[in-house]
């Protein structure tokens, strides 16, 4: 049996686990207050998820730029790029609650987006340098880092939501020091350089990306994905409304996010090792499972309990679709494709997320006329979405194996 040396992916993983932990405890304190803080500001109450589609919106947007340019001038350069928008991002979203005006948070969240896209591909960084061996393990391993930004973004968000007069104005200044403090961590990065210095070399002509669609495992990998991530944040942006619709406290909607992102990577310890073992076809038709059970428990009441479990299967089932899905696509591909897969990748994954967080303001406080109304609505909405994915699944299992 042939060594893999993997000393420097293992250096790379570790470096993005912490990056996912310190940078991406803004995420879970963002998601928490952006509803509440746009409902305050928001003249129509079905506008009130709006900053959070504007994030995801500025992520979607992003992607097809910031794929081709880690590409050209390496992982690094976007890496910083991303954590200094989260900073002006925040700054500007704290200057929009500042003045009470809803179009500056917005631009804010947009610029928040940008690091958002930016650290989705620190799962793809991590397999720049991995073996095909480790390669499933350093993705699930980057996705891991979540667990500390998971208890850290809450509770930290619980401490400074209220320290000004202004409500959540605190939240974002924390949030401007999270990524000024973070982007150090890239100095320590071994990655490749990027392509602008390598004009020897003859370029390698990929597909188009057509053709790249045509391709079973990349379409059905784009397709779970989209909708692993999509449902996820459709259900994850209401719960806050949802919580302090039902009579709980704000305080309570942090607790339950924190519980939702903690089982989102959780699992990334082991993932990795199941992909490997029972193959990525399954691991995602489980993690769509899952994320049924999630609207089923969410469905079947709404006591506290009801949402802290469904919310916990909620980020279950995410982890395990999404990973699934991004070990799919990153197994599916060329080299010389890579920026093409994962910049059109992102762009779909996130343009429906785009539709989803937007979509679920609308259901939760304009479908029906109470928030267990609305609940209900958010949750209702995935079925179609899982029959998608499920069916898509099965197609692919159905196809001839194709060598990439």
């Amino acid at each position: 049996m042939t060594y893999i040396d993997d000393t420097r992916a293992k250096r790379n993983v570790a470096v993005l686990v912490l990056a996912q932990a310190i940078l991406g405890a803004q995420l879970p304190m963002i998601f928490v207050v952006g509803g509440l803080a746009g409902g305050q500001l928001a003249s129509n109450p079905c506008l009130a998820t709006l900053p959070i589609s504007f994030i995801v919106f500025g992520s979607m947007t992003t992607a097809p730029w910031i794929s081709p340019l880690m590409q050209r001038n390496g992982r690094r350069f976007g890496f910083f790029l991303g954590a200094f928008a989260g900073a002006t991002g925040a700054a500007v979203s704290a200057y929009g609650l500042y003045t009470s005006s809803f179009v500056i948070l917005l631009a804010g969240s947009y610029l928040t987006g940008i690091y958002m896209s930016a650290q989705g591909f620190y799962r793809f960084a991590a397999t720049d340098t991995a073996s095909d061996a480790f390669r499933p393990k350093a993705i699930s391993y980057v996705m891991a880092g979540g667990l500390l930004s998971a208890i850290v973004g809450p509770q930290l968000n619980k401490l400074v939501q209220d320290a000004y007069v202004v409500p959540f104005l605190g939240t974002y200044m924390a949030i401007i020091v999270l990524n000024l403090v973070g982007m150090f961590l890239f100095l320590w990065l071994d990655l490749p350089k990027g392509s602008k210095k390598e004009p020897e070399a003859a370029p390698v002509a990929g597909r188009t990306r057509m053709e790249l669609l045509r391709d079973p495992r990349i379409l059905v990998a784009i397709i779970c994905a989209m909708v692993s991530y999509s449902l996820m944040n459709l259900v994850m942006t209401s719960t806050p409304l949802a919580v302090v619709g039902c009579g709980f406290t704000t305080d309570d909607a942090n607790d339950i996010v924190s519980a939702h992102v903690l089982a989102m990577f959780a699992p990334s310890f082991v993932t990795g090792h199941l992909i490997a073992r029972f193959g990525v076809e399954r691991i995602v038709s489980l993690g769509l499972i899952i994320l049924a059970l999630a609207g089923g428990v969410a469905l079947s009441g709404v006591e506290l309990g009801n949402f802290y479990i469904a919310l916990i299967l909620l980020g279950l089932g995410w982890n395990f679709g999404f990973i699934g899905a991004t070990t799919m696509l990153a197994g599916a591909h060329r080299p010389e494709e890579r920026g093409a897969v994962q910049g059109m990748n992102d762009m779909i994954v996130f343009g429906m997320v785009t539709v989803a967080s937007l979509a679920s303001g609308g259901l939760m406080n304009c479908s029906g006329g109470s928030p267990v109304e609305g609940w209900n609505a958010v949750n209702l909405a995935m079925v179609p979405f899982l029959v998608l994915a499920g069916g898509s699944l099965i197609w692919l299992v159905r196809q001839p194996k194709m060598a990439v």
